[in-house]
């Protein structure tokens, strides 16, 4: 069983399945697969508010990219030392068509694992229970410590320690319709010369992802945790405020506030994935898990999704 349904969880449930292992389930809280894969309708327009873009930096991450570039779900945007490419409807699209075919449980949070005979239950918060003979947990690191902390498992200490020191900064990201196209460079994006607290600016027309004019605006790390406990109407007020420049007041329609409570790691673990049992497969994988000679030390969509084919592999070995 795959708890998150994120590029790590679906691209660790693909791998099971080329595996060999066919009894693979995926249990995701929300009502569909995708985690910062997310892409939002805004009044017959669309913006991405999670991750804009990614980038390759590993050959076999490269091999999916080019087959993903074949079939005409990515596009590259922009891009100098690295080309940074993009879903061509919609980031969060990329991910249903990798999960097509799948088995997704949605609407059904996990809330905590009890260690039985040669496999666990996963308790859900409806009351179910379901069976499991092995787990890759892909949550948020500190939602996966949480979780691990209130279950009844024997874990491996030394490995969850590893997993409880991961820390991860929230991300806010105004969303903001407008009346008219932007003057933006050709591509849409920017993310240089910015106010201070303002990570980058994204026009969704420029970018090809929307038939009408609607900016994303993300908010730096550090910003988002000082303001964090605001309420989003005081939030929205500051952000335009501080992009006046680039997007005049006078030219939003609408606007709404996405809050990522889990955006950033502070530390990455220097592996893919990491078992924290002592004796059942119970991985934890996502973009926080980082390859020994991932030298760039960043959460990114390459490293959720080389995450999540290395806990499907190891599984796989395991219960093989």
């Amino acid at each position: 069983m795959i708890i998150g349904g994120g590029l790590s969880g679906v691209m660790a449930a693909r791998t099971l399945l080329d595996k060999g292992v066919e009894d693979v389930c995926i249990v995701e809280k929300s009502k569909g697969v995708g985690g910062r894969l997310a892409t939002r309708r805004i009044n017959g327009g669309k913006a991405d508010h999670g991750a804009q873009f990614f980038t390759v930096r590993t050959q076999s991450f490269q091999e999916d990219v080019t087959q993903w570039l074949d079939k005409g779900w990515v596009k590259p945007w922009f891009g100098d030392s690295h080309w940074r490419y993009t879903s061509v409807d919609g980031m969060n699209q990329l991910v249903k068509r990798l999960a097509e075919g799948l088995n997704v449980l949605p609407n059904a949070k996990v809330t905590r694992l009890i260690e039985g005979a040669g496999g666990f239950d996963v308790e859900l918060e409806d009351g179910r229970r379901l069976k499991a003979g092995g787990i890759i947990l892909t949550a948020p690191a500190p939602q996966a410590s949480e979780l691990l902390r209130s279950s009844s498992i024997t874990y491996d200490r030394h490995t969850f320690r590893q997993l409880s020191q991961i820390d991860v900064g929230p991300a806010f990201v105004g969303l903001f319709e407008l009346n008219r196209e932007t003057t933006f460079s050709e591509d849409g994006h920017i993310d240089t010369n910015l106010p201070d607290g303002v990570e980058r600016i994204v026009d969704h027309s420029l970018k090809g992802v929307s038939e009408k004019p609607i900016v994303s605006v993300y908010m730096k790390m550090e910003w988002s945790n000082h303001h964090f406990e605001e309420k989003d109407e005081e939030l929205l007020t500051y952000i335009k405020y501080k992009i006046e420049e680039y997007v005049p007041s006078a030219t939003i329609v609408s606007e709404q506030l996405k809050r990522w409570k889990y955006a950033q790691s502070h530390n990455v673990v220097r592996r893919p994935c990491v078992n924290v049992h002592e004796a059942l497969p119970l991985y934890v994988a996502g973009d926080s898990f980082l390859h020994e000679d991932d030298d760039t030390l960043r959460t990114r969509v390459e490293s959720a999704y080389l995450s999540g084919v290395a806990a499907g592999e190891a599984t796989a070995n395991f219960v093989g």
